[in-house]
């Protein structure tokens, strides 16, 4: 199958050591591993939030220090643990997003999609300062799906679900994904790793001293 994503021998402040690794093409990839191993932070590596120290990433084959680095967080969305939204409605914090991204806000009906595939039970007038944490965290998912990435990192997207809700979301997720967005996902939910992931990274708590 095709590789989008590449790592090799990459270290990061010369304490994070991680072992050569591909990412398929429309597929679903978990990292797993216990806490410390550098799982965040490799998405972060991915779209270049965070510097290498050595070695070096491949995003189609090509290095991304030498690619644009506004277009290749477009590209390579990360959905980070500390979910940020906006005050006013749940429709404003789409605009403004896709306001800070350069990029056209879809039509009201594709947005209302993105909302129920993400199990969000409101319209997009609803004010976002009512909503609970795991509502919170569906609506920024939303938001991520609108934007339409080539891959989609998730960092514990369904921390604050249900074990039914998180479920339902990630179907609805890698359904709607399937072949034409990529997903990186880090879940410490072994049932839902064995049961929607297409490929496994295990990562080991390597760090040196040197």
């Amino acid at each position: 199958m095709p590789i989008i994503l590449a790592a090799e021998n990459v270290v990061f402040q010369e304490k994070i050591h991680y072992p050569n690794l591909t990412i398929p093409e429309g597929k679903a990839t978990f990292l797993q591993g216990p806490s410390g191993c550098g799982k965040s932070t490799l998405l972060h590596l991915f779209n270049a939030t965070l510097p290498l120290t050595q070695g070096q990433i491949l995003y189609r084959n090509k290095n991304i220090q030498h690619l644009d680095k506004i277009q290749l967080r477009r590209e390579i969305l990360l959905a980070s643990q500390q979910l940020y939204l906006f005050s006013g409605s749940i429709l404003e914090n789409f605009r403004q997003y896709h306001q800070y991204r350069e990029s056209v806000l879809p039509p009201t009906s594709e947005l209302e999609h993105y909302l129920a595939l993400c199990l969000v039970p409101f319209s997009l007038e609803q004010q976002i300062d009512k909503l609970s944490g795991g509502e919170k965290q569906r609506v920024f998912l939303a938001i991520a799906l609108s934007l339409k990435p080539t891959i989609l990192m998730l960092d514990e997207p369904t921390s604050a679900l249900d074990a039914n809700t998180a479920n339902q979301v990630m179907q609805n997720l890698k359904n709607h994904c399937l072949s034409k967005t990529t997903l990186i996902v880090i879940s410490h939910d072994q049932a839902l790793t064995q049961h929607y992931a297409d490929h496994i990274v295990y990562l080991h708590k390597e760090e040196r001293n040197e």
